[in-house]
C-alpha cells in the first residue's frame, strides 16, 4: 500500500460533481445507519407490541419471551455494527478529502448540505454492507468464503504451476471486487492482484479494513438482528461476529519473512469503462470473476472487456449464479436515441450502455466461445451460500457455476 489510508490506484480527490454527490451519500448512508435502523427495528416494534391487548403485551414481557429486553439488545447490537460505520465514515471523508471541521471537537464532517443526502436505496447499501462483513471477514464465514474462493484460488494456482517456477507473478484483475478479501488473499500468496469495485460503499468499507482497522477482532458485527423471522433461537438472533478475523497489515508482514507476497491495488470505476481502454489490453494473466458476471445489463460487453485485457494465454476464472441484476430493466429507446449505433460501436457507458438480456448457464458457455475463448474447465451445482446464518430456519444455497475459459496464445 503506497499509504496507510487509502487504496493504491484510487484517485483520492474527485472532481466531478455527480460523483461527488454519489460519495456524499454514500458517506451519509453509513452515517444515518444507527438512526434509521433503530427507527426500523425496534421504534416500530414497541409501537406495535403496546399496541396488542394489555394481558398479551404483559406475557410478552416477562419470561421466559423478555421482549421488551430483546429490542434492548437489538438497539445495542446496531449501536455495535455503528460503531463500524462511523470508522467508515471518519476514513472516508479523509481518503477523498471531503469533509469539514467540526467547530467543537475539530474532526472531520460531512458539509451540513449533505447531512441528509443519502435515499432509501443508500441506507440500504449501507446496512448490506454491514451485514457483508459477516461473509468477507468473519471466522464463522471461512467455510462460505471457500466455497466461491476455493474453486478459483485452485485454478489459479494450476495456471501458476503450469506456467512454471520462472514466470513472474500472475497478474490478476478482480472485477466486483466488494470488500477485498480476494484481492488479499491473491496478495498473501504472491500474486499481484488488482481490485476492481463500483460501488461507493464497497470501496469505502474495503479500504478501511484493508488499511485502517487497527486489529484483529477490532469490531463486533451483528448481521441477522435487522430482521425477525426464522430465527431457531433468541441467541442466535443476537450473536455477534468479531471482525476482522485477521488484521490484513499484520499477516502481510508476517508473510513476507518466509515467503514472496504480491501487490494489491484498487481501481474505483466503471468495469467496462476502465478496462476497454487501450492501456489495458492485454495486461492481465488472469481475470478473476466471483459473483460478477450477473451483474452484467450487456454480458457481450463484459466478455469482451475480459478478452481485451487479458493476455494472450490468459484464462478467465468464474463461479457464480446467474441472478441478472438488471433483470426486467425497461429502456426508453427515445431517451437514447443520441447515443450512436450501439449495434457496431466500441464505445460504451458502462453498465448505463442501453439495453440488457438474460442467459442460461448453457448459453453462457456458448457466448465464450462465439466471443473467442476456449473453455478449459466447467463445473456445475457447486453449494455456493451467500451471507447464509447457517443456524437460520430458512436455507438459500445457490447451486453455482465454476468455469476455466481460456483466451487463445495464438489470434484466430
Amino acid at each position: 500500500m503506497e499509504e496507510d489510508t487509502q487504496w493504491k490506484g484510487i484517485e483520492n480527490r474527485i472532481d466531478d460533481p455527480e460523483e461527488l454527490q454519489v460519495l456524499y451519500r454514500t458517506l451519509d448512508s453509513y452515517q444515518q445507519y444507527a438512526k434509521v435502523a433503530h427507527f426500523q427495528t425496534t421504534h416500530v416494534r414497541r409501537q406495535a407490541f403496546y399496541a396488542l391487548p394489555q394481558a398479551h403485551w404483559q406475557r410478552l414481557a416477562a419470561p421466559p419471551f423478555n421482549y421488551l429486553e430483546t429490542l434492548d439488545k437489538i438497539d445495542a447490537a446496531i449501536e455495535s455494527n455503528a460503531e463500524l460505520a462511523r470508522k467508515i465514515v471518519k476514513t472516508g471523508l479523509e481518503m477523498f478529502h471531503v469533509g469539514v471541521p467540526d467547530e467543537g471537537t475539530g474532526e472531520l464532517k460531512l458539509p451540513p448540505q449533505w447531512q441528509g443526502s443519502a435515499r432509501p436505496g443508500d441506507i440500504d447499501k449501507a446496512r448490506s454492507t454491514i451485514r457483508q462483513f459477516y461473509r468477507d471477514w468473519s471466522a464463522e464465514a471461512a467455510a462460505e468464503r471457500e466455497a466461491c474462493f476455493g474453486p478459483v484460488m485452485r485454478a489459479i494456482h494450476a495456471e501458476k504451476q503450469a506456467r512454471g517456477p520462472s514466470h513472474p507473478p500472475l497478474k490478476i484483475l478482480v472485477p466486483g471486487a466488494g470488500l477485498g478479501r480476494l484481492v488479499f488473499e491473491l496478495c498473501l500468496v504472491g500474486h499481484d492482484a488488482e481490485g476492481n469495485e463500483i460501488s461507493y460503499h464497497q470501496l469505502l468499507a474495503s479500504s478501511y479494513v484493508l488499511n485502517c482497522c487497527q486489529a484483529a477482532r477490532q469490531h463486533t458485527i451483528y448481521p441477522w438482528i435487522h430482521t425477525f423471522s426464522n430465527h431457531r433461537s433468541r441467541a442466535n438472533h443476537l450473536r455477534g461476529y468479531s471482525v476482522p478475523d485477521i488484521h490484513p497489515a499484520s499477516l502481510l508482514t508476517q508473510t513476507e519473512k518466509s515467503q514472496l507476497i504480491g501487490t494489491m491495488s484498487m481501481s474505483a470505476a466503471d468495469f467496462l469503462c476502465l478496462y476497454a481502454e487501450e492501456e489495458r489490453a492485454a495486461a492481465y494473466d488472469v481475470v478473476a470473476a466471483v459473483f460478477f458476471v450477473d451483474t452484467a445489463p450487456n454480458l457481450i460487453r463484459y466478455l469482451e472487456t475480459v478478452f481485451h485485457t487479458l493476455k494472450p494465454g490468459g484464462i478467465l476464472v468464474n463461479i457464480g449464479p446467474l441472478l441478472w441484476h438488471f433483470e426486467g430493466r425497461v429502456w426508453d429507446r427515445d431517451e437514447h436515441d443520441d447515443e450512436g449505433d450501439a449495434e457496431n460501436s466500441h464505445n460504451t457507458t458502462g453498465i448505463a450502455d442501453p439495453g440488457n438480456f438474460e442467459l442460461t448457464d448453457d448459453e453462457v458457455m456458448a457466448l465464450l466461445e462465439q466471443v473467442g475463448f476456449e473453455i478449459v474447465a466447467r463445473e456445475t451445482g457447486i453449494n455456493a451460500p451467500y451471507i447464509s446464518d447457517p443456524e437460520s430456519m430458512l436455507q438459500t444455497t445457490y447451486k453455482a457455476s465454476a468455469w476455466v475459459a481460456r483466451k487463445p496464445a495464438v489470434a484466430a
